[in-house]
């Protein structure tokens, strides 16, 4: 998962670009990236790791300009010291600078065909590198002269029809303008906003969730549908167009699990409120099949779950307390390399408050279950800490699928419930008991009918239903051997220098 971000202004745009990417940062902790264009040179400065790191004051200093773009990552594949930190930079036509979140399933043939047809040559494995010369081929087959929004749409609309997968996009034209889309299937989330400066002028900014909008000030408008392209000029003027033949609003659904930040809106839905349903759904649940549950307690692993623990709490009737302090100098163990580094990391992460546990039956809410160790670790943990019983409860269903359309998912081997029942699963983290969500109360605590547009969502994890109906087995057996811990943990070399067009380091 990555978050990107784009803003067009008439004042220098580099401290509001860096602000968005702190606000993004929950989204991608491995490398970020800023670049702007200050109507002749395109500045640069991308890196490993936390914006807070990455950017200094002299960097800062020299982004110059009112458009730009920015970035964080983690990667959708393989180790994180990999040299693929965004946004990429493609010179012709014009200079084009891209920021994407999300994964081609295509990318492989669309690689193939950009060296043998388009004669344009990919110096990553990353599929963004591969997204942006697609859209710069497309663009410069369209061009009759300058560029014009039409033109545009155009090259968006011949994207659409090369790529597959899931892709929210960002993208700055030099000289010509800021640019955003979203796949067909509205997978990935990407939503725009409006401000106006003193002089009463307009300055747009798009962003991968709401609350970055929120945090710079800037109205949220609405988020672009699926297949919807977004093109500012260079003199202020907004241009929407739907560039996709056919669209089915499939978004992903675990961006409302964990992913996406509790304040914010995606699709006209309320992360918040949808977790609060959550949780209410699963309190159902076990009113339903545990009608004798000896709960003293319900706690919440911080930090996704809060929202839906103390709504399931509340329907039950039981007290609600947190048990756990978290170390917030600590990144999150899901988006970590390496299984070594995850198992290490959860014992600094938390610690358990031993006077609510002792002597307890507690049951601990989790926003969900993945590998399991984490989950195991928890429980280990709440017993150490006097816990009589302990419980587990996901507000989400069994993992069992990787995910393909961008976010860094194990392979379906790694998953714990990949092949096992809630019972395995239960005995594998070493819960008294483990009562999952079940899918069609997910798809019903997220959907909002009244206001929101989504006509299904991507619930693939779950089910294995992948919505844009390429997915293969073969691709999928390509996956596991690319996500496997055991090829995350190989060296795959250095960083390098950090590129910087005009050695702005």
């Amino acid at each position: 998962m990555c978050g990107i971000v784009g803003i067009f202004a008439y004042s220098p745009v580099n401290q509001a670009l860096y602000d968005a990417l702190l606000v993004l940062q929950h989204r991608g902790q491995d490398a970020a990236g800023i670049v702007t264009y200050d109507g002749n040179r395109l500045h640069l400065r991308k890196d490993n790791g936390l914006a807070r790191d990455v950017f200094q004051q002299r960097h800062m200093v020299d982004l110059q300009g009112n458009v730009g773009i920015g970035h964080v990552r983690y990667p959708t594949a393989g180790c994180s010291s990999s040299a693929e930190a965004q946004p990429f930079y493609v010179n012709s036509p014009y200079g084009i600078t891209l920021a994407h979140n999300g994964n081609l399933t295509n990318a492989n043939a669309l690689k193939e065909l950009l060296y043998r047809e388009d004669r344009r040559h990919i110096n990553t494995s990353s599929d963004s590198e591969i997204l942006l010369n697609v859209f710069a081929h497309q663009l410069q087959q369209q061009m009759q002269g300058e560029i014009t929004p039409e033109d545009v749409f155009a090259a968006v609309a011949a994207v659409h029809h090369r790529c597959r997968g899931g892709y929210a996009v960002v993208v700055m034209i030099l000289g010509h303008g800021l640019l955003a889309f979203r796949d067909p299937y509205g997978i990935r989330p990407v939503i725009y906003g409006v401000r106006e400066n003193e002089q009463g002028e307009k300055e747009y900014m798009v962003a991968s969730e709401s609350v970055a909008l929120d945090a710079l000030g800037f109205q949220r408008v609405r988020d672009l549908a699926p297949g919807e392209a977004l093109f500012v000029d260079m003199h202020g003027v907004l241009h929407t167009r739907q560039c996709a033949a056919e669209t089915v609003h499939s978004p992903c659904i675990f961006e409302f699990v964990y992913f996406a930040r509790p304040d914010s809106v995606i699709d006209n839905i309320f992360v918040h409120k949808a977790r609060s349903r959550m949780g209410a759904a699963l309190a159902r649940k076990i009113k339903r099949e545990w009608q004798t549950y000896d709960i003293d307690a319900v706690i919440p692993i911080p930090d996704t779950s809060r929202t839906a623990a103390l709504e399931l709490a509340n329907e039950l009737g039981i007290k609600y307390t947190e048990g756990f302090i978290k170390n917030r100098y600590i990144g999150r163990t899901f988006i970590m390399p390496g299984q070594k580094a995850r198992k290490k990391s959860v014992r600094q992460k938390l610690n358990a408050i031993d006077s609510e546990f002792k002597g307890k039956n507690v049951l601990l809410v989790d926003d969900s279950i993945v590998r399991g160790t984490t989950s195991a670790q928890i429980v280990q943990m709440a017993r150490d800490a006097g816990a009589r019983q302990v419980y587990f409860a996901s507000a989400a269903p069994p993992v069992r699928y990787p995910n393909v359309y961008g976010i860094d998912m194990p392979a379906a081997s790694e998953l714990v419930a990949h092949g096992r029942s809630v019972e395995e699963v239960c005995r594998w983290i070493g819960a008294d008991r483990l009562i999952y969500q079940d899918l069609e109360d997910l798809i019903e605590a997220v959907r909002k009918r009244d206001k929101s547009q989504v006509n299904r969502f991507d619930t693939s994890v779950f089910d294995g239903c992948y919505v844009t109906g390429d997915v293969t087995e073969e691709y999928l057996n390509q996956l596991e051997r690319l996500r496997c811990d055991a090829v995350r943990q190989q060296p795959n070399g250095q960083f390098g220098d950090v590129i910087d067009i005009h050695n702005n380091v």
